[in-house]
């Protein structure tokens, strides 16, 4: 059998990202699939797809969100934060770390991870460098190695790619997962998602509506 690939387009500071993360690992080792990790600018990507950040959004709208939090915490079984100190705030020194150790061929599961429960679980600032130096460190990488590698002109590239790559492919939030080009939003979509990897169907068509 072909191996089966999905795209993986997350943040580290995506809410919905940490708190399917685990669940999505455990499909890849049911199916053995190949996945290919994206690290994304998610503000990027709302100020093209008509998304807001929660502080923008309708009052009704951010009370109904710690609701689901919380259902999904309980669902989950994980621990969480519902109002993280340091949110918003910027992930890019984790997301280059990402890269600089994907370009390296390491694993970087456990990396990812930590590093989205560093807003949600750990309630520490996932823009201070040390603290990712730490993280990736406690993942069983060389933090300080990685963070001096992602300083590279190449990593900036890929960085400013990846993002544009998501746009092109109509991304809107996170996590986002592509299975033969099928487009899947959000950690409550994996049933959905693992449903196509065992039945083998067809992929459904995604393309802007005309």
């Amino acid at each position: 059998m072909s191996t089966k690939k999905i795209d993986f387009y997350f943040s580290f500071i995506s809410l919905y990202t940490y708190i399917g993360y685990a669940a999505f690992e455990e499909l890849v080792q049911k199916y053995d699939l190949e996945v290919t990790y994206k690290p994304i600018d998610l503000h990027a990507i709302f100020s093209v797809s008509g998304g807001l950040p929660v502080s923008k959004r309708p009052p009704q709208r951010q009370a109904y969100r710690l609701v689901e939090m919380q259902r999904w915490a309980l669902s989950r079984n994980i621990p969480l934060v519902l109002q993280p100190k340091h949110h918003p705030s910027d992930p890019v020194i984790g997301h280059r770390m990402l890269i600089a150790a994907l370009a390296k061929n390491l694993d970087v599961r456990e990396f990812i991870q930590n590093s989205l429960k560093i807003l949600w679980v750990d309630d520490l600032d996932i823009k201070d460098a040390k603290v990712m130096v730490d993280v990736a460190n406690k993942s069983g990488l060389d933090g300080n190695l990685l963070l001096k590698e992602s300083a590279s002109p190449e990593i900036d590239i890929e960085i400013g790619r990846l993002t544009t790559e998501a746009v092109e492919r109509q991304v809107f939030g996170t996590p986002f997962f592509f299975y033969r080009d099928e487009p899947f939003w959000g950690q409550d979509r994996l049933d959905l998602l693992e449903t196509a990897i065992k039945s083998n169907r067809d992929p459904i068509p995604f393309g802007l509506v005309k």
